[in-house]
């Protein structure tokens, strides 16, 4: 992994290094065996700047009291060694970037639906004891694989890392992942790669604090990745770039990926509300085959015929516009067949005659 500023064979607390597994702008991981039982291996972290060492501390300190399947165990810390040092388990498998870089087109929908599974649930438990992440982005997220495939990922594999920055002053963790992302410049498209991507807007900004919300939106941001392959721009939806994604998952990324004040205020509120709509509420019907095929998809089918509706959400009440299919408050479905394009999966409004996303003309609906 290039040049590191610890080296295989050294003694650290009870364990020797073996191989440095991950390194950041303050600090190295490296994969350790007991000293006495060979079999035995942990990660180790361990600070290349002396001002991470408080991090350090903190993550320690943190992490500890956080038990829990989905984020990284706590075994061991001493801030105050000649080396310093943070002992966790050893998860055996890619970070969630190694994934994503070997899936340029997104992951299989049941693997997203796990991953996002996992980091709701490791984000309740955080959020309950008052700790807020701060830099979740998927080279903090690691899939205990094991040598398994991906397809045999479950909920309990998704382990969240690095809470490194959770209860830092904040114009200090400010400073440091403004540091952490300039130093993870795309050259080639001057475009930043990194931990700025995953940052809630009201914090980009410096009109915020961070809060529960603000990793929310971090987690939205993986969700697209996730199922797209690419990060977010605008207001597209992940199914407006692989048409089979279900009206469930780009709804829930929608409260996930919004302005913080219509944000889901919860990590439990965004599980429970992913239960509902993948039980069946406001599942549409499967696109009709060959969709996506590229320049051999067949020639667009009848829409589905769209009833008249209410003026308001039967469920939160708030006011619906005229081309609404779902409520812009709650998510809910307000019509009983949604107008969907054959051609791309999008959802043209009720009187487009071509489908805004891919161009291919629209048969008139039926009211």
């Amino acid at each position: 992994m290039g040049d590191t500023k610890y080296r295989s064979g050294t003694r650290v607390s009870e364990y020797l290094l073996e191989e440095c597994i991950g390194r950041g702008t303050f600090g190295e991981v490296w994969r350790a065996r007991h000293h006495v039982w060979d079999k035995e291996h942990v990660a180790i972290k361990l600070p290349t700047e002396p001002e991470y060492v408080r991090f350090l501390r903190q993550e320690g300190v943190m992490v500890h009291g956080l038990r829990h399947p989905n984020i990284v165990r706590v075994l061991g810390l001493d801030p105050y060694a000649d080396v310093p040092y943070l002992v966790m388990e050893l998860v055996r498998g890619p970070s969630l970037r190694q994934v994503l870089a070997e899936h340029p087109h997104g992951v299989a929908i049941d693997t997203a639906v796990t991953v996002l599974r996992g980091l709701l649930r490791a984000m309740t438990v955080a959020h309950e004891a008052n700790i807020v992440h701060r830099d979740l982005k998927p080279g903090n997220v690691l899939l205990n694989l094991d040598g398994r495939p991906l397809a045999a990922l479950t909920v309990d594999d998704v382990k969240v890392v690095d809470f490194g920055l959770g209860a830092g002053d904040a114009d200090t963790v400010r400073s440091l992942v403004m540091q952490s992302a300039s130093l993870e410049r795309n050259e080639q498209s001057a475009a930043l790669t990194g931990t700025l991507a995953y940052m809630a807007p009201e914090l980009r900004e410096g009109e915020g604090r961070p809060s529960a919300r603000s990793d929310l939106y971090s987690i939205g941001v993986m969700l697209f990745e996730l199922l797209t392959g690419d990060r977010p721009a605008g207001a597209e939806l992940p199914s407006t770039i692989r048409a089979e994604v279900p009206p469930a998952l780009d709804e829930v990324f929608r409260r996930l990926y919004a302005r913080a004040d219509r944000r889901y205020e919860s990590a439990t509120a965004v599980l429970a509300d992913l239960d509902a709509r993948l039980s069946g509420a406001g599942r549409l019907p499967p696109l009709p085959a060959g969709v996506g095929a590229g320049p051999n998809r067949p020639p667009p089918l009848p829409n589905a015929p769209l009833k008249p509706r209410a003026t308001a959400c039967p469920s939160c009440r708030t006011p619906l516009e005229p081309d609404d299919q779902f409520c812009t408050q709650c998510g809910r479905q307000v019509v009983e067949r949604v107008r969907r394009c054959p051609s791309c999966g999008g959802f043209p409004a009720r009187g487009d005659r071509y489908c805004i996303f891919c161009g291919s003309a629209l048969l008139a609906p039926t009211e």
